[in-house]
């Protein structure tokens, strides 16, 4: 699994959430995740989530840390484990930070305020998963908690020890699975 901070600013559409976009914008092959911080505005043409739009519910934020995940040959299933341990690491990195957060699925909260958004879908090619945390809670059409209000400053080392956790997190499984035997009844 390779990763990058992007050191720039990216509008996330929901465009971004498509297969290959991370090797034609960043010449990165393969399995990979990407964060980069920017506004969010996902509008109800762009969803992926069929329960956002029945629900006539776009996203919107003013800044977002943002990841974009893509693997290959994993199924829908196996990118959903994907991306509720890839929440689980944010909430430990951010535990770690002395951050108490509740998580609910792939969503995380702090004291009943959602704080992320996170998506996982199937292409054609591959698996990918969006998920994004408020920098800043101004602008969101819900009452949200921000990394700025967690008094969070350094966004570009917070993304950086996330997909180093996740990274090694990738390898360790890879690992986990070439060191054993099977077993035959």
């Amino acid at each position: 699994m390779k990763s990058l901070f992007i050191d720039r600013e990216i509008k996330y559409t929901g465009r971004e959430l498509s297969p290959h976009w991370i090797y034609k914008n960043f010449h990165i092959q393969g399995d990979a995740i990407v964060a980069f911080a920017g506004e969010v505005e996902v509008n109800i043409g762009e969803m992926v989530d069929i329960e956002d739009v029945i629900n006539n519910e776009p996203i919107y934020s003013k800044k977002m840390l943002n990841f974009i995940i893509e693997r290959f040959g994993v199924s829908l299933d196996e990118m959903i484990w994907c991306q509720r341990l890839f929440v689980s690491i944010i909430k430990e990195a951010l535990e770690k930070r002395g951050i108490n957060l509740q998580r609910s699925g792939d969503d995380l909260f702090f004291k009943g305020k959602k704080l992320s958004v996170s998506i996982a879908t199937k292409s054609i090619t591959s698996s990918l998963v969006h998920t994004a945390l408020n920098i800043i809670g101004e602008g969101a059409p819900i009452e949200v908690s921000s990394l700025n209000e967690l008094g969070i400053e350094n966004i570009e080392e917070l993304a950086k020890d996330i997909m180093n956790a996740f990274c090694a997190e990738c390898e360790s499984i890879s690992m986990a699975k070439s060191k054993v035997r099977g077993v035959v009844e």
